[in-house]
């Protein structure tokens, strides 16, 4: 920057710097996701991935980048890698923010912005449960939207939690944010095995929380919908019977359904429900006229995929162990 005085140049440097993240590793999926192993001081490892979409008639790469909010998880979700690794501490905005930049910088548009800025969606879905999280994923989500920062539209970016119910309002009313819940079981005696915060704040408390996100948004956009996010685990909650329940509970809102294959990881007890109970699963879901879809796994041979992030200094090894 020569555009400033060099005694402004070095105020700034003072008082200021700009922290995207040592880079401890980095692997590349045949699909063309990437996932980072970023540093950022002492034991503050995470893992930040970018999952490219296909470009654009002007080359232009979009994509979607998911970040994480904690070094490590509290909660333990039964069928998440992420849930193997103890909670060290929370990120810093900052941090949280870095991991966006540092992807910025990976794809050539930083440290300056060229056109708009390239992903297409920021979801805070990797490592940790971002409303556990909530003054430094909030600030930095600020950040990310600001016009005098990134600019990027609130509704591209999403608040994905597994049911912090008190604070899920207010992912509508400070941020206009998308949000994202991460269900996986229709009763509250199979959500408590599979996601033990359902203890604290079970399915109706939940969707109570989802009423009031809705309240403070849908008269901004009435097209705007809650993601419910579903992963299928063979022979534990991928039944019609569970897909009928599902309908029922959610068809007051507004929503889509993420039905999410199970991605394994070393160790875990589960295995992906078979494509004939994921299709049979989806088919039942949109014949109650709710929006359905099955994601495609991406960079699942990286432990990249959604429920494999744990951060490790050995991330070969453990994709190569699946």
């Amino acid at each position: 920057m020569t555009d400033i005085s060099k005694a402004t140049r070095q105020q700034l440097s003072d008082h200021f710097s700009l922290d995207i993240g040592t880079v401890k590793e980095k692997l590349v999926s045949k699909d063309g996701t990437k996932k980072w192993l970023l540093n950022f001081g002492g034991k503050a490892d995470v893992e930040t991935v970018f999952i490219p979409m296909a470009a654009s008639d002007d080359g232009h790469i979009t994509g979607t980048v998911c970040v994480s909010s904690q070094v490590g998880c509290t909660l333990a979700c039964s069928f998440c890698h992420t849930g193997t690794q103890k909670l060290l501490r929370n990120l810093t905005a900052s941090e949280i923010l870095g991991q966006l930049m540092h992807v910025l910088h990976d794809v050539g548009d930083f440290p300056v912005l060229k056109k708009k800025p390239k992903p297409r969606t920021v979801t805070n879905i990797g490592q940790g449960e971002p409303l556990l999280n909530p003054t430094a994923v909030f600030s930095a989500i600020s950040t990310m939207t600001s016009p005098k920062a990134l600019g990027l539209a609130p509704w591209r970016v999403t608040v994905s939690t597994s049911g912090v119910a008190p604070t899920i309002e207010r992912i509508s009313k400070e941020l206009r944010a998308g949000l994202a819940i991460s269900l996986h079981a229709v009763t509250d005696e199979l959500r408590n095995e599979l996601v033990p915060l359902n203890k604290q704040y079970p399915i109706a408390a939940v969707l109570q929380a989802c009423r009031d996100y809705l309240s403070h948004i849908s008269h901004e956009n009435r097209h705007r919908r809650i993601t419910f996010e579903y992963v299928m685990l063979k022979g534990v909650n991928d039944s019609l019977k569970d897909a009928k329940q599902l309908t029922r509970l959610i068809d007051q809102f507004p929503a889509h359904v993420n039905l999410i294959p199970f991605n394994p990881w070393p160790g875990s007890k589960y295995e992906c429900s078979t494509s004939e109970a994921v299709e049979a699963f989806w088919k039942e879901v949109r014949r109650a006229g709710i929006e359905c879809t099955v994601r495609t796994p991406r960079g699942q041979d990286i432990m990249a995929a959604c429920g494999q992030l744990k951060s490790s200094t050995d991330m070969k090894v453990a994709a190569s162990a699946i």
